[in-house]
């Protein structure tokens, strides 16, 4: 059906050149490549907020306006799409993900939607009866705090490997938590990597042991790395010609999955060189459709070497950006290593993990503001976050001339209410994800205690109010791959039993909109070439089913993408 919004005039915002003219008359307007109209466009463009449609020439907007406005563009050659009413927007910007984690969880066992541990005991021995003897098996996505009854053995509320190794006693195992901060793993893959008993825990990591001192099979944090370095030991046997493959096979299934869900743009949250030189192998084929914006994860004797030698900006068309480096200040509220002020409400000598030296967070701080590269900070506890902000604190002071620096909080989850100015007044950006809100309430409560979750937990509206920008995302695969889900927990904050998690925290339609796009745009510093609907901005457009900024609030996550547009051309359609 049609827009029933009021029809703006007939002027339209033309080309580059500047000029103004009502259609069917004034000077030539060159035809475009592509013209969508007769549709309900939101442009998160204060400037024209609603149009009826878009025209797009050489990957970019050149109008936005009415029917009449948009038919002065339809020359013979053009590409028109006829919306029928339907709703398009800025295609989604997703300002955190891990986009290899996402091909990778899809090539592996898919663990998120599990409701008990016994269903993903059956599918490791279901991988197991096809596995080739001593190949590993791989899993993601698991939950504890999701599933309808704890294991039997459960230890500190986690599965054990007892399970995993009876039904796989000859292939390792590993199965990563949906936070990515913790890992359980069977006896065979603890026998190579030569774990005992005796093993101590690393740094920043845990073992987890029972009672008797045997280790249950639970890595947590930086100790999944003794078990990785097997694995990835395993992995370097491949030639050459197959770890390419592999990897190739693994960035066109995350692309092909984002592109699917409307999302164009995604902030890759932690690769390291070699994954930037596969991006830029791939981009360079024009095999990339996604727009990715790169945070570098390596040690800081390896930065030293290689920002400037990384460093680029929209490159392979604006399809590739490497300026920021990431780093993890603690772990996840659901394994308990977020790293808090005050210990655990449910378990009362516990305070969570700092995962990184204060000396290693400084030497990155230093690297980053000396070459001009956003830092970017995973921190999930309230400790974490005031860490965070002390470090950024004490390093813009250092350099007053420094400005617009942009650096980024990833996740920002729970907050001292001593912290929350903190984000407005040095202009840090909180890098949110709103499904974690509601996908982390039922055990919130339990970790924190009521005074403190409502106190600083996913507190957006707190955060706004000090001037701070709010850019949201996925999370994915710790969360699924699609915006809608997590639109919709920005703006309703209901579990899935239907309570509603501390309302008055919620955004309107309009800020969570912004907040998947324009702000997603400007934590990249790309705002001025992407996140609205503007002539002259690259032509990322998504089409829905219905406009979520209006339907029945129970209707959000039921819309589905008609249209993927990525730089004017179709790459995705229902």
């Amino acid at each position: 059906m049609r827009s029933t919004f009021r029809r703006p005039s007939a002027l339209v915002l033309m080309t580059a050149l500047g000029l103004l003219g009502a259609a069917g008359c004034g000077p030539h307007i060159d035809p475009a490549d592509l013209v969508l109209t007769n549709g309900h466009v939101v442009t998160v463009d204060a400037a024209r907020p609603t149009a009826e449609g878009v025209a797009v020439r050489g990957g970019k907007i050149v109008a936005v306006g009415s029917v009449a406005d948009i038919k002065a563009y339809i020359g013979e050659k053009t590409e028109v799409i006829d919306l029928n009413g339907r709703f398009a927007m800025p295609a989604f910007n997703d300002a955190h993900a891990h986009f290899q984690g996402v091909g990778e969880a899809k090539l592996e066992l898919q663990l998120a939607k599990a409701r008990t541990w016994e269903e993903i005991v059956a599918m490791v021995a279901d991988a197991a009866k096809r596995a080739k003897p001593g190949e590993w098996i791989l899993g993601h996505g698991w939950h504890q705090e999701k599933w309808d009854h704890r294991p039997a053995d459960a230890v500190e509320g986690f599965p054990t490997e007892r399970d995993l190794s009876r039904v796989a006693p000859d292939n390792p195992v590993i199965l990563t938590h949906a936070s990515g901060h913790a890992i359980v793993v069977n006896a065979r893959a603890m026998e190579l990597a030569g774990v005992t008993r005796r093993t101590p825990s690393p740094a920043g990591g845990a073992i987890m042991k029972d009672k008797a001192g045997r280790p249950t099979g639970v890595f947590e944090e930086r100790a999944s790395g003794l078990i990785r370095k097997v694995l990835d030991e395993s992995l370097a046997r491949r030639t050459p010609e197959q770890v390419e493959a592999d990897a190739t096979r693994v960035v066109e299934t995350a692309d092909r999955e984002f592109i699917s869900k409307g999302i164009v743009s995604v902030t890759d949250a932690g690769v390291g060189f070699d994954t930037v030189d596969l991006y830029k192998k791939l981009a360079g084929q024009g095999k990339l459709n996604v727009r990715l914006y790169v945070m570098i994860i390596e040690p800081s004797a390896r930065l030293e070497g290689n920002l400037a030698k990384y460093r680029m900006i929209d490159a392979y068309d604006s399809h590739l950006t490497v300026r920021s480096i990431k780093r993890l200040m603690d772990g996840a509220l659901g394994s308990r290593t977020a790293w808090m002020l005050e210990p655990y409400t449910d378990m009362p000598k516990e305070t969570g993990i700092n995962t990184v030296t204060a000396d290693e967070m400084k030497a990155t701080a230093k690297l980053a503001i000396d070459n001009d590269f956003q830092l970017n900070t995973h921190a999930i506890g309230d400790r974490a976050n005031r860490e965070v902000l002390n470090l950024y604190e004490e390093t813009f002071k250092a350099n007053p001339g420094k400005k617009d620096l942009r650096w980024r909080v990833e996740h920002a989850q729970h907050l001292n209410a001593a912290d929350i100015p903190r984000f407005g007044a040095l202009g840090v950006i909180a890098s949110m994800q709103g499904l974690h809100c509601t996908s982390d309430a039922p055990y919130v409560l339990a970790r924190l205690g009521a005074a403190r979750a409502e106190e600083g937990a996913y507190v957006w509206q707190k955060l706004m109010k000090t001037g701070a920008v709010i850019a949201n995302g996925t999370d994915a695969p710790v969360e699924e791959v699609d915006p809608l889900p997590g639109y919709y927990a920005l703006t309703t904050r209901k579990q899935k039993n239907g309570e509603v998690f501390f309302g008055d925290q919620r955004m309107t339609r309009d800020e969570a909109l912004r907040a998947y796009t324009f702000n997603g745009a400007y934590a990249a510093f790309q705002e001025q070439s992407k996140g609205s609907l503007t002539p002259g901005k690259l032509a990322d457009i998504v089409v829905l089913s219905a406009d979520i900024t209006k339907v029945p609030e129970d209707q959000i996550q039921k819309a589905e993408v008609l249209y993927t547009i990525a730089g004017g051309k179709v790459v995705y359609k229902k």
